[in-house]
């Protein structure tokens, strides 16, 4: 599903027809969008990241937004939590070793999108910022 397309929010609601119990945030922007009206009472949102902001001015389009979002947040009992990576260092060792395991019996897939060479850094982090990838963003070097 492509979050760029013009009918993302319907195809994400014809995808999730039950709702949606738990949505980590990443991004922001259209996807937050779309995703807000399919939480079901009680959801979770761990908040990790709000890419489509990044490069904001602070100035937004149109009306405000931020109280019909509390009213939702307020009327169907969301939480929300920012979460910091930080804040569960003392959890990577376990992490590693659980991860790991699901990975390799296949519970755990994943896409990276692999840009070759140092030089090529700068316009991967630009496409990154701008949606231009699909899974992770790894830049690939040589080591001398």
């Amino acid at each position: 599903m492509d979050h760029r397309s013009p009918t993302f929010a319907a195809d994400l609601e014809a995808a999730c027809p039950d709702g949606v119990d738990v949505y980590f945030e990443l991004v922001g922007g259209s996807v937050w969008e779309a995703v807000m009206p399919l939480l079901n009472q009680f959801a979770r949102v761990p908040v990790c990241g709000l890419i489509a902001q990044y490069n904001s001015n602070g100035v937004t389009e149109g009306p405000d937004r931020l109280p019909a979002v509390m009213r939702e947040i307020l009327s169907r009992s969301l939480i929300l939590r920012g979460f910091i990576v930080r804040e569960f260092a003392d959890q990577r060792p376990r992490f590693l070793d659980d991860v790991s395991a699901w990975i390799k019996d296949g519970r755990v897939r994943f896409r990276e999108d692999v840009v070759e060479g140092l030089e090529n850094a700068p316009q991967a982090l630009i496409g990154m910022l701008e949606g231009r990838n699909f899974g992770k963003v790894v830049v690939k070097i040589e080591a001398p």
